[in-house]
């Protein structure tokens, strides 16, 4: 498929959907991307057409974010978080493992193999799901703590044809499949799957056993007067460690010497000096 009178018309329809049509730039070219595999030099001529700026323009967006592709993607792209904590958690790992694997380097594709789907391989920095680490993503969605193991095991899946399903989303569909729902036409499966799973609610679960509440604002408080019905998060200094109350008593009597005398000598000193 190329970028024909039909996708035009669905670029345009994008456009439409905003006071200012260039603010459709970002799905447009998730569209592009769904027809061609790409960001190509003809995509980026049409959006610039249709928003009425320069492809300089459109180039300068299509170039900065790491989600849109000058290079073909195969049907499915994988990426494996390497941020601080999925690495410690073993993202590294499961990146090496994979490039072992199948046999290619970041950003690269496998080459077409008959009767096998195309990888695309990629590290990936913060997923924002640091409590299920490590991840790792398929056409964006999630595969939560992973290891190499089950890593190539998704892999294998996906090539093989298989039906794959995200641990906290839908069933796995095909890459341009995914960038044309990203360009705003849904695919009907945004149901499908959990969309949290229980260690993103624990935090919500304990706050709710203890009836602790955020302070409520004025523009939350029908009475005016300020008040705050709900019982906030209680004070739990005395709940912490021995070591951390005395290390905030000492910190704030350093605070206190230094403010006494504002000299060059540090508080610590001016405190032995007494």
């Amino acid at each position: 498929m190329t970028l024909d009178t039909t996708v035009r018309a669905e670029l345009e329809e994008i456009a439409a959907r905003y006071p200012e049509k260039r603010s459709g730039l970002l799905p447009m070219l998730h569209l592009v991307q769904s027809v061609e595999g790409r960001v190509t030099p003809e995509g980026i001529e049409l959006c610039a057409e249709i928003l009425e700026i320069t492809p300089a323009e459109v180039n300068g967006v299509a170039t900065f974010y790491t989600m849109y592709k000058r290079k073909p993607v195969g049907e499915y792209h994988v990426g494996v978080c390497t941020n601080t904590l999925c690495a410690v958690m073993g993202g590294d790992e499961i990146f090496t493992r994979l490039k072992d694997h199948l046999e290619i380097g970041n950003d690269e594709t496998t080459p077409p193999v008959e009767g096998r789907k195309s990888i695309t391989l990629e590290h990936l920095e913060c997923n924002a799901a640091c409590d299920y680490a490590p991840v790792m993503m398929v056409n964006w969605e999630f595969m939560d703590n992973q290891t190499p193991d089950s890593a190539v095991q998704v892999v294998d899946d996906l090539r093989a044809g298989k039906e794959v399903t995200s641990t906290r989303g839908p069933r796995i569909c095909s890459w341009r499949q995914a960038e044309r729902v990203l360009a705003g036409f849904p695919d009907g499966r945004v149901d499908e799957g959990p969309a949290a799973g229980e260690a993103s609610l624990l935090g919500l679960r304990i706050a709710e056993e203890r009836g602790w509440s955020a302070p409520r604002g004025e523009q939350d408080d029908p009475t005016g007067n300020g008040a705050d019905p709900a019982p906030a998060v209680p004070e739990e200094k005395d709940e912490r460690p021995q070591a951390a109350r005395e290390a905030d008593d000492q910190h704030a009597e350093a605070a206190a010497v230094e403010a006494e005398d504002p000299a060059d000598e540090t508080a610590a000193e001016k405190k032995e000096a007494k």
